[in-house]
C-alpha cells in the first residue's frame, strides 16, 4: 500500500470492513463506512467547489474532521488543518499565504469565505455515484502551517509518500499490533496527533479521539467503551492526567500494550512517573519534526542509555550530523553537531518558499538547529536547540509574533518576548513590556483582551512583566541574557 487512502480502501473490503475505525464521544465508523463517507463527500466537494485547490479545515477534533480530510485528498483538493481556536485574523491570514482561492470546512461560517458543514452533509449524505481514482504517493496530501526552526509561520507541503512513510516510521517504532485500539488527546491539527491518526488507519486499528484532558469523565468512558490498548499524548498532557487522577489512570496499566509521547522534550519527571503509572507497558518518546517526522524512537519504559537520549533512528529515517557549514562529521558528547535526517519522510519543501527551503534542506537531508551525537550502539543524544524558539506543549511559538502584537497597544513603549521553563507545559512566553506613562496605568486583564484580538489564545503570554527599559544592543538587538536578569 502506497498511500493512507489506498490503505483505507483496502480495509474496507477486507476482513476489517465492520471494524470501528474512528470513534470520539459521539459515535463511530467502521472501515466501510469511512470509506463510503470519504467517497461521497468528495464528490459534494468537486461538484461544489470545483476550481477551488485548498480548503482549511477547522480541527473539530472528532470523525467528521478525519472524513474532511481524507475526501478533500481524494477529490484532489488540498487540504490545510486549521487549530479550532485560531483566530477569524489567523484564518484570513492562512488563506491570503495560500495565493489561490480557498473554502472553510468548520463548525461555522467565516465573513467573506465559502463556508462547509460537514457534520450536517453528514447526517444524510447520498453514496457517491462513481469511484474515485486514488491519488498519486508524490502528489501533495496536504499543507500543515506551523512554526519551525526559524519561528515564522510557513506551509510546510506534505505528500501522500510522506504519510506512508511516517506511518510505518511510528508502526515499527511502537510495534503496533493489528488490534490496536489508540486513545488520542492530542491536538489533530498539528502534525503530531494527525499523524498517529494515519498510522492507525494504514495498520487497521483504531483511532479514539478525544478533546484534550478536559473531560476526564469522557476521557475514562472512551477507554472503557472501546477497550483501548495504547495513548498517545504529549508529556504535558500525561502530567496534568496524572495529578489530577494518577491512580485512576494506574487501573489500566495491564491493558495498556503501549504509550507513546511526543511534540515536546521528554523531561525526567514525567518520565518516572509514566513507568510507576504502566511498569509492564512499552513506554516511546519520539523525536521528529513537521518537516521531517518521526525520525527517532525511544524506548525508555525498558532502555536507558543516559541522559538526553532519544532512542534510534526509526525505520525509513538515517541520520547524519554536520558542521555550521553542513560538512557532515563525527561528532561527540563534548563536541557534538547539528542534527540532519535523511528518508521519505522529509517533506516537499515549503510552500512559495523556495529559498527558505534550501535554507534547511539538501540533496534529501533536512537539516535542524538541534545539537547532538550518536554513541556506538547507534543511539542517538539530542543536547538542545540552538534558538529562541518558545516550544509550548508542542507548540512552536516566534516570540516576535507576540512582540509585534504587544506593540500594537499605544501604551506599550518597547517590549520584549522571552521563554521560561514551565514544568506542565515545558516552555511558556513571558513578555517584558516598557511603558508609555505610569505603570499603575497598566491592567493585565485588559491588555490579555487587546492581544486576543492578534493572538492565538495558545500564544498568549503566561505572564507579563514590566520593566523601565528592554536592553538593547547598538544594532537594535535584544540583550536576552541582560533582560533576563532584569526579571
Amino acid at each position: 500500500m502506497e498511500t493512507i487512502l489506498e490503505a483505507v480502501k483496502e480495509h474496507a473490503s477486507s476482513e476489517r470492513a465492520d471494524r470501528v475505525c474512528l470513534a470520539d464521544g459521539k459515535g463511530s465508523l467502521t472501515y466501510k463506512e469511512l470509506w463510503e463517507q470519504i467517497n461521497a463527500l468528495a464528490a459534494l466537494f468537486k461538484s461544489r467547489f470545483e476550481g477551488r485547490e485548498y480548503a482549511l479545515i477547522s480541527c473539530t477534533q472528532d470523525r467528521e474532521y478525519i472524513v474532511s480530510i481524507l475526501s478533500c485528498q481524494l477529490s484532489g483538493i488540498i487540504p490545510v488543518p486549521v487549530e479550532k481556536s485560531a483566530s477569524p485574523a489567523d484564518i484570513s491570514m492562512m488563506a491570503e499565504d495560500l495565493l489561490s482561492p480557498v473554502f472553510f470546512i468548520g463548525p461555522k461560517a467565516l465573513e467573506g469565505m465559502d463556508f462547509f458543514d460537514t457534520a450536517e452533509i453528514l447526517g444524510s449524505y447520498a453514496p457517491a455515484d462513481k469511484a474515485f481514482d486514488l491519488p498519486d504517493k508524490d502528489s501533495v496530501a496536504e499543507i500543515l502551517f506551523t512554526t519551525g526552526t526559524t519561528g515564522k509561520s510557513k506551509g510546510i507541503i506534505i505528500t501522500h509518500d510522506n504519510n506512508r512513510a511516517i506511518a510505518e516510521n511510528i508502526i515499527y517504532g511502537v510495534e503496533m499490533k493489528a488490534d490496536n485500539t489508540e486513545l488520542i488527546p492530542m491536538p489533530l491539527s498539528h502534525s503530531h496527533g494527525l499523524r498517529t491518526v494515519y498510522a492507525n488507519l494504514f495498520n487497521g486499528s483504531t483511532v479514539v479521539m478525544v478533546n484534550g484532558f478536559s473531560n476526564l469523565l469522557l476521557f475514562y468512558k472512551l477507554m472503557d467503551e472501546y477497550k483501548v490498548t495504547s495513548i498517545d499524548m504529549s508529556p504535558s498532557i500525561f502530567e496534568v492526567i496524572f495529578k489530577l487522577s494518577g491512580q485512576k489512570l494506574a487501573e489500566y496499566k495491564d491493558v495498556i500494550d503501549y504509550v507513546q509521547l511526543g511534540s515536546a522534550p521528554l523531561k525526567e519527571e514525567p518520565k518516572d512517573n509514566l513507568k510507576s503509572v504502566f511498569p509492564d507497558s512499552r513506554l516511546y518518546n519520539f523525536y521528529g519534526s513537521t518537516e521531517s517526522g518521526r525520525t527517532c524512537t525511544y524506548d525508555f519504559g525498558h532502555i536507558d542509555p543516559g541522559e538526553y537520549c532519544i532512542g534510534k533512528p526509526s525505520k525509513n529515517a538515517r541520520y547524519i550530523f554536520v558542521d555550521k557549514d553542513r560538512n557532515e562529521i563525527k561528532p561527540t558528547k563534548e563536541e557534538p553537531g547539528f542534527i540532519a535526517t535523511y528518508g521519505a519522510q522529509n517533506m516537499r519543501g515549503y510552500f512559495n518558499a523556495e529559498e527558505l527551503t534550501k535554507s534547511i534542506s539538501r540533496d534529501g537531508y533536512i537539516f535542524t538547529s538541534d545539537l547532538g551525537y550518536m554513541d556506538d550502539k547507534g543511539y542517538v543524544f539530542c543536547l538542545g536547540r540552538a534558538d529562541y524558539i518558545i516550544n509550548r506543549g508542542g507548540l512552536k511559538i516566534d516570540p516576535e509574533e507576540i512582540e509585534d502584537a504587544a506593540k500594537k497597544n499605544p501604551i506599550i513603549r518597547d517590549c520584549a518576548c522571552m521563554r521560561e521553563e514551565d514544568p506542565l507545559q515545558g516552555q511558556v512566553p513571558v513578555l517584558y513590556i516598557a511603558l508609555n506613562g505610569k505603570p499603575d496605568r497598566f491592567n493585565e486583564i485588559e491588555f490579555n483582551d487587546f492581544l486576543k484580538k492578534y493572538l492565538d489564545s495558545k500564544k498568549l503570554p503566561e505572564r507579563v512583566k514590566i520593566v523601565q527599559e528592554i536592553p538593547r544592543a547598538e544594532n537594535g538587538k535584544i540583550l536576552r541574557a541582560k533582560l533576563k536578569e532584569m526579571g
